[in-house]
Parts: structure tokens; sequence; C-alpha cells
């Protein structure tokens, strides 16, 4: 294996790792965002009022998303296992 070759395949899997949390951390922003905007419009300081709807909301994007994580996940598998073979 080739210097170039292992900062290949390095890069593509961070990319796969943007790829997949990608959606995760913009659900998991923009809520915290609106229940940030709720506490201050409302005074509420509640710690766990932050946790409790981001943590809802990121298992509930996994689960929508599950489909294409999978797809994804196997495409860049099937892909390693190709080069594999060309060794």
């Amino acid at each position: 294996m080739s210097d170039q070759m292992a900062l290949d395949l390095g890069q593509s899997a961070m990319i796969l790792g943007f790829k997949l949390i990608g959606p995760v951390l913009i659900f998991s922003l923009i809520i915290g965002l609106a229940v940030g905007i709720f506490q201050a419009a409302t005074s509420i300081q509640e710690m766990t009022l932050t946790f409790i709807p981001k943590i809802i909301v990121v298992a509930l994007v996994i689960l929508i998303f599950m489909p294409w994580y999978v797809k994804v996940i196997l495409s860049y598998t099937r892909g390693l296992f190709t080069l594999i073979q060309g060794f």
C-alpha cells in the first residue's frame, strides 16, 4: 500500500464520517437554537430542558436516516473489500 493510497482511504473515511453525522448535527443545532430562544423568551433556565429535546430529536433523526446510513456504509465497505481484493 502506498502512502497516497493510505491518505486517500483516510480522507474517504473522514468524508464518510462527516456525511453520516451531518444530519444529526444539523437537526440538533436547530432544536438547540429553538429551545434556547424559548428559554430566553420565557426566562426558564432549566438545564434538563436543553438535553431532553435534543436526545429525542437525535434518536428520531437516526431512525429516519437509518436506511440511508446503511446504504452509505455498505457502499463504502464494498469499496474497501474491492480494494483489498486488488492486492
